[in-house]
């Protein structure tokens, strides 16, 4: 049994860990991305070895299938995505999700890819880390009509029929219902772009450009 016990990672450790990771990993050259354009396979080379980083110096708890986050104790979902086409996606639950965010943090890692010919290896520079939380997880375009509406004192029926022309993944009951909720609870704006599909498709340039210019809270720039 160890007498050294890791400390618990917190919210801060890791926001820190995703800046100091992103340093060591510029430095880095890989072999074994070298030549290679798969997307998914450059994005998930970077969330392993965060999560081999973290494990290094923090205890916490992966997340699994029934969790559908990564880091489940701390609310965070992870994700990397390539800086010309930084979106991603993940699972539909509610069509609330597009209005009153996804219901947790999001930490993404923007990168880009470089082969270096004479080492004949890759490497990967991450361009931003961007930390947006829950409640600004929402659909841009949506919270900001939605938002509007309520401002020029709308009522019930201007949100259904706003919800309508949007195409909310609803039937007439449920366009009601969100209506009614709207009303009672205003949405934040949101910052991300979420298209409708069976899963949600995230696009993340208002928010890292948000992020970049550091005016909105809850949507932040971590690579500094």
């Amino acid at each position: 049994m160890s007498l050294f016990m890791l400390p618990e990672l917190s919210l801060e450790d890791l926001k820190s860990s995703a800046n100091a990771f992103s340093k060591q990993l510029h430095s880095k050259p890989i072999k074994e991305l070298y030549g290679a354009t798969d997307g998914k396979a450059l994005g998930t080379y970077i969330e392993q070895n965060f999560r081999a980083y973290l494990s290094e110096r923090y205890t916490f708890v992966l997340g699994n299938s029934a969790s559908g986050i990564d880091f489940p104790s701390l609310n965070v979902d992870l994700k990397a995505t390539f800086v010309s086409q930084p979106q991603s996606s993940c699972p539909f639950r509610d069509a609330s999700q597009k209005v009153y965010g996804l219901g947790y943090h999001l930490l993404i890692f923007v990168y880009e890819k470089q082969d270096d010919v004479a080492l004949r290896a890759a490497r990967l520079h991450i361009k931003n880390v961007i930390f947006i939380q829950k409640d600004r997880t929402a659909d841009w375009q949506s919270t900001k009509g939605i938002l509007d509406i309520l401002q020029r004192e709308g009522n019930k029926d201007d949100l259904v029929a706003f919800l309508e022309d949007r195409n909310f993944p609803l039937d007439e009951v449920g366009r009601e219902n969100l209506a009614k909720r709207l009303l009672q609870q205003p949405p934040l704006l949101g910052y991300l772009t979420i298209s409708n599909a069976l899963q949600w498709r995230l696009q993340y340039g208002r928010a890292i450009n948000t992020a970049m210019q550091g005016t909105v809270e809850g949507v932040e720039n971590l690579y500094v």
